[in-house]
């Protein structure tokens, strides 16, 4: 059976000029600023992904809470403008609903919950655009917000898709290439090197799953150099703007001792 489109030409590139081991471009954004108690904005090339953590907090139902652990609580909301299929989906759809699951099933072991008894950890996940790889992207940037919102993970989680096209693996799918070749998402634990997440959307031969699956775990790796650059330089930012602020306080503080000094004389 032959592809519909052409995933890998004569030259070795893909269809946005890509070989077969190179990630697509990966954008981080930290600063982003809400209500929320941690924020993240990741980009997968084209895929862009908004995530908003709110908790540890107290639930508002008592009968929902655990006494010795925290609920972690997932919503995925898709943005109409996000792909060209203009299909609105509810939270209820069943797509949604098993994309949150996933997400869920992925942190519950990293999240140290032990340390928030009674409470809730609300993660809210807005796909702002669509091209391939909504999944990893989703887990990279929850990952972050978690970060974000301080609260404690046993390490970080970063997420690649790949899959193999003929005889060929590739990394870090298009929406393009997902619709045509067999791939996984997984998601790895970098510093454990513990495997928290792999999903398969399509059948894929059982030779070729090692190799596609050594690759995904190698290139998270990638990917969670990128992640620690990025929260390591956003402390960075808020050290060196907190050592100003007390700065000034402190310049503040002389100056009003000093006008008091003035006028005791």
């Amino acid at each position: 059976m032959t592809s519909r489109v052409e995933i890998l030409n004569d030259g070795g590139y893909r269809s946005d000029g890509r070989r077969q081991h190179e990630l697509r471009d990966f954008n981080i954004d930290l600063s982003v600023r809400g209500q929320a108690d941690g924020c993240a904005m990741v980009s997968h090339g084209l895929t862009q992904v908004l995530v908003s953590v709110l908790g540890p907090r107290e639930a508002k139902n008592r009968s929902q809470t655990i006494h010795n652990r925290a609920i972690i609580n997932v919503e995925l909301s898709i943005a109409p403008f996000s792909s060209s299929e203009r299909r609105k989906r509810s939270r209820n759809d069943r797509r949604i609903l098993e994309f949150a699951a996933a997400v869920k099933s992925t942190f519950e072991p990293v999240i140290q919950v032990h340390l928030y008894p009674r409470s809730h950890i609300d993660i809210f996940i807005q796909v702002l655009q669509q091209d391939g790889g909504l999944l990893s992207a989703s887990i990279n940037a929850t990952t972050l917000a978690l970060i974000t919102a301080g609260i404690s993970l046993f390490d970080y989680v970063s997420a690649v898709s790949a899959g193999v096209h003929s005889t060929h693996p590739l990394l870090d799918l298009t929406a393009l290439e997902e619709n045509d070749v067999p791939y996984l998402t997984t998601a790895v634990m970098p510093r454990t090197g513990k495997v928290t997440l792999v999903t398969l959307e399509t059948r894929l031969h059982a030779d070729r799953f090692e190799e596609i699956f050594r690759l995904a775990c190698d290139a998270g790796k990638v990917i969670h150099k990128e992640m620690r650059q990025a929260v390591m330089a956003r402390t960075g930012q808020l050290v060196r703007a907190l050592d100003i602020g007390l700065h000034d306080q402190g310049a503040l503080q002389r100056d009003t001792e000093d006008d008091q000094e003035m006028r005791i004389d």
